[in-house]
Order: structure tokens, then C-alpha cells, then sequence
């Protein structure tokens, strides 16, 4: 069966970017020891928390505290070098260095074959699913954000598929819907929902973005949530597979020594035509500025906090070795 990896945030901009895009400096070692595994797998789905591009300037149209950009040359092999086959651009950072680097960054990804959905030259290109093939199934993906409604995208303006996460609303279930109708229609074997939703540092979904999710896995087969910067629980909603959060993957992000921003998981999806069999969910921890496989203590702490974080949705795992395993169907 293909075997569909999914992570968090991956962020190559600021402190990263500074360290690979250096001269002579192997792009590939961002991936710490996960390369192999990360090639080895038959599809990849990453969030990217950045804009990759050397043009633009920073927004200042609203107080953003932050701003990241990576640099191309680097950015992009690091990308095609681990197999990266689809990057969410729907996230409150595509647009830290304005529409330029917005526009840039999906001319670069294109040039590397990296499929991409979120973020575009229109709302109607942001909301047009992403597809790709993982092994012999076809995939597609459709994406969209709660966060940072100043960069949405409009009828003729670049920007983000911004939404309120809120499936009562009209305005949120009408464009959803249509959306994963859209994926629908191009007939792939797999529809996943990739979204950024929530505020940071949170170790559960609140009550309405739950919901929301839950209502996303009715409608498609894997739901791909990322934004809290740390990691959440894992549910299954009849049959379809919802990762509240997947936390972070790659960044020079500040750790919080209780919360533990720098520890996560690699979600790995084995898959059929008929959806998402297993997933299995082996820890990671981001150390210098590069992701490795979490060392033995650092993966003990990983699966009791998971186990921990989806008892409350009555998920059960099983181990294998280093691994959490969660048999879906």
C-alpha cells in the first residue's frame, strides 16, 4: 500500500535560511537523519511556513512580529532532495514579504514539481485543489486558513484562501464544499483536507475548530491540520482520520520547555483506494536547526504525550518499535 507522509510546519526562512543558504552548505542536511526515510516514502505533504523568494519587502500594512522567507536556491533542492510532493500555502506567512514573493513562491515550487494549493494570484486559483500520484493512488488536496485575514486572497488580487472555520456559516460551507467537489471531480483516489486553523501553542483543538474538523472528515478522507506549533490529538470520524495538529517539522522557532514545540511526529498514511488504512506516527524532535528521529527519551516523551492528547477522542494505538500505530480501517 503507498505510504503518504504528512508533517507540520516546515519554516526555511530567518536562522534557517541563513545557515543553507551559505555556500557549499548540503541543503539536504535539514532533514537531519529523516532524509532516506523522507524519500523512501511514496508521497509527502508538508505546511510551508514561509514565502521562498529574494524579492519583496516586509508587510507593514499590519503589525506582523514576525516575517519569513527563504532563500530559492537552497529552499527549493532542499524540497525536491526529501520528495516533498505537495506544500499547503494557505497559512498566516505566504504573504510576510508582500505579493512578489507570494507570486514568486509558486513559480519556484512549479519548477521543482511540488503541487500546491492555499495560496495563489486569485481566490478562485488559491481554492483549486493540488493533485499529485503517491505510488498507484491519485491524490488531491484542497487548503485553506483561519489565521491573518489581511492576507486573503481577492477576485483579482494575489493572497490566501482565508476562511472563518466555522461550518454554520454560508460564506465557510459553501466554499468548502465546493471545493472538495472540485477535488472530487478531477476522481482521485484520495481527497485530504490540509488546514490552518488556531492560535499557537495550544494542545487541543478548541471546541468550534473540532467541530469544524469533524465536519472536513465527513466530506473528505484525511483531514491535515497544522498551525498550533505544537502537536495535537488524533481522531477518527467514521473511518476518516483527522490530525488536530501536526505541530512543527523544521524551524529556528523559540522552544517551549513545557510544551515542547520541538518534538512531533512524522504521520505516515498507508492508503488504499478505498482510503486511509493505518497511520503510523514516529517521533521527531528538530535540534539545530534540522529535524532527526527523536532520540530514546525524547520518543518516550512523544508517545505519552500523543496517547495523552487523543484520549479524550477515544483513539487507541499500538506500538512498533519506535512507533505509534492507529489501524483506521
Amino acid at each position: 500500500m503507498p505510504r503518504i507522509g504528512l508533517t507540520g510546519d516546515v519554516m526555511l526562512g530567518r536562522l534557517v535560511d541563513e545557515r543553507y543558504r551559505q555556500p557549499g552548505h548540503d541543503a539536504a542536511a535539514i532533514w537531519g537523519n529523516l532524509h532516506d526515510r523522507l524519500r523512501d516514502l511514496d508521497g509527502l505533504l508538508v505546511n510551508l511556513e514561509c514565502a521562498v523568494s529574494t524579492r519583496g519587502r516586509q508587510w507593514t500594512r499590519t503589525r506582523r512580529p514576525f516575517h519569513f522567507r527563504a532563500t530559492p536556491d537552497w529552499a527549493t533542492e532542499a524540497l525536491a532532495t526529501a520528495g516533498v510532493d505537495f506544500a499547503c500555502l494557505a497559512n498566516n506567512h505566504l504573504l510576510d514579504y508582500e505579493e512578489p514573493a507570494l507570486l514568486d513562491t509558486l513559480d519556484h515550487l512549479d519548477a521543482v514539481d511540488v503541487a500546491h494549493a492555499g495560496a495563489a494570484r486569485t481566490i478562485a486559483e488559491a481554492r483549486e485543489p493540488a493533485l499529485f500520484t503517491a505510488g498507484d493512488i491519485d491524490v488531491a488536496v484542497v487548503a485553506a486558513t483561519d489565521n491573518t485575514p489581511e492576507y486573503a486572497a481577492g477576485p483579482d488580487s494575489p493572497g490566501v484562501c482565508h476562511l472563518d472555520f466555522d461550518p454554520t456559516e454560508e460564506v465557510t460551507r459553501t466554499a468548502v464544499e465546493g471545493m472538495v467537489a472540485d477535488a472530487r471531480a478531477r476522481n482521485p483516489d484520495l481527497v485530504v483536507a490540509s488546514v490552518h486553523g488556531g492560535p499557537n501553542m495550544e494542545t487541543a483543538p478548541s471546541d468550534a475548530l473540532r467541530e469544524f474538523h469533524r465536519w472536513l472528515a465527513e466530506r473528505v478522507d484525511l483531514v491535515h491540520g497544522h498551525s498550533a506549533h505544537v502537536f495535537q490529538g488524533v481522531e477518527v470520524v467514521d473511518g476518516t482520520p483527522v490530525l488536530h495538529d501536526c505541530g512543527d517539522f523544521v524551524d529556528d522557532y523559540r522552544v517551549d520547555q513545557e510544551l515542547r514545540n520541538d518534538r512531533g511526529f512524522l504521520f505516515v498514511a498507508e492508503t488504499d483506494e478505498s482510503g486511509v488504512r493505518s497511520l503510523r506516527l514516529e517521533p521527531i524532535e528538530i535540534r539545530d536547526r534540522a529535524v532527526y528521529a527523536a532520540e530514546r527519551d525524547v520518543g518516550v516523551w512523544c508517545r505519552e504525550t500523543m496517547r495523552e492528547r487523543s484520549e479524550p477522542y477515544r483513539t487507541h494505538f499500538h506500538r512498533d518499535g519506535d512507533a505509534l500505530v492507529l489501524n483506521v480501517a
